[in-house]
């Protein structure tokens, strides 16, 4: 975990000890071509070194199949989902060719819906030729609306996507939904990169009978150069500030204060933090990490 996935976890956090609710810990392993026991185990040393705790069980969502299947299943016998044998280049030739059209796109730009209506023998001949189908969710071109408590109202036409890609592994959009509902999950606080995925999750719960949690979307962090913060960028692990010779208490600390709930140079702990929180001073705009992070204390 980077500096910007603990700040994030931070937050969400504080939300749940402010309001004195549970804290819960799911590791989203379905990827399993990332997803590696040494990563587990650096991200939960980490939230534990700045004083996240949790309660319950950790979740792990490759642990959980049968459930998503069983969503999956039911979506599929409603008639809402269907086979797509389109390819990643192929879809994005699409997309640009519409993009380019003479009036621009009639619609978001997204899944075009080049298998939606495809006839059985349709079907049968593209899996002859060994294409493996993903599988997409039948939207309709739905229009889903919240209200985020961090960015505000939020609305979004849903485009046809995956539930469940070509090697068989049920999709993200899909799986949270169902590990939320299951663990009784009524608040979801994250990284605002998915504010624009939240509108598929809405539909698909609204599809399954699902009552869907509130959201709050958090700022993400920037690199000094204003790009999305990654590993990429050097010095940005806890591992990494230690070894620059900044403590977890430090780090910690300087979270707070890009957070407003610390002044410049103040030492802070994480009940400290709980008792400060007001989601209403909360930053609206992304956090630069500052330059001198990234280099050595001197």
């Amino acid at each position: 975990m980077h500096l910007g996935n603990l700040r994030t976890a931070l937050v969400a956090w504080l939300f749940a000890r402010h309001a004195g609710s549970d804290f819960l810990l799911r590791i989203e392993d379905l990827d399993q071509a990332s997803a590696r026991p040494e990563h587990e185990a650096s991200a939960i040393d980490h939230l534990s070194r700045l004083g996240i705790d949790w309660d319950g069980p950790i979740v792990r969502q490759s642990e959980r199949r049968a459930l998503h299947e069983d969503a999956l299943a039911t979506l599929t016998a409603a008639g809402r989902t269907y086979p797509c044998y389109c390819s990643r280049r192929e879809m994005l030739a699409e997309a640009h060719a519409a993009i380019a059209a003479p009036h621009g796109p009639a619609a978001p730009v997204g899944y075009p819906g080049t298998c939606r209506d495809l006839s059985t023998r349709e079907r049968s001949e593209r899996e002859t030729v060994g294409r493996k189908p993903s599988l997409r969710l039948r939207a309709d071109a739905a229009e889903m609306s919240f209200v985020d408590q961090l960015v505000g109202p939020v609305s979004g036409v849903v485009d046809d996507f995956v539930v469940r890609r070509a090697d068989g592994m049920p999709a993200y959009n899909v799986v949270v939904v169902v590990d939320d509902q299951d663990q009784g999950v009524q608040e979801v606080v994250r990284g605002d990169d998915l504010v624009s995925t939240t509108p598929r999750q809405l539909l698909v719960a609204r599809m399954l009978g699902i009552e869907s949690p509130t959201y709050a979307h958090v700022p993400l962090v920037l690199d000094p150069g204003g790009e999305r913060l990654a590993k990429r960028h050097g010095a940005v692990t806890l591992d990494d500030q230690n070894s620059l010779g900044r403590s977890d208490a430090e780090i910690l600390s300087v979270l707070a204060v890009s957070l407003g709930l610390a002044d410049a140079n103040e030492t802070v702990t994480a009940p400290e933090l709980v008792e400060r929180f007001m989601i209403g001073a909360l930053p609206s705009q992304p956090w630069m990490l500052p330059q001198r992070l990234l280099e050595p204390v001197t």
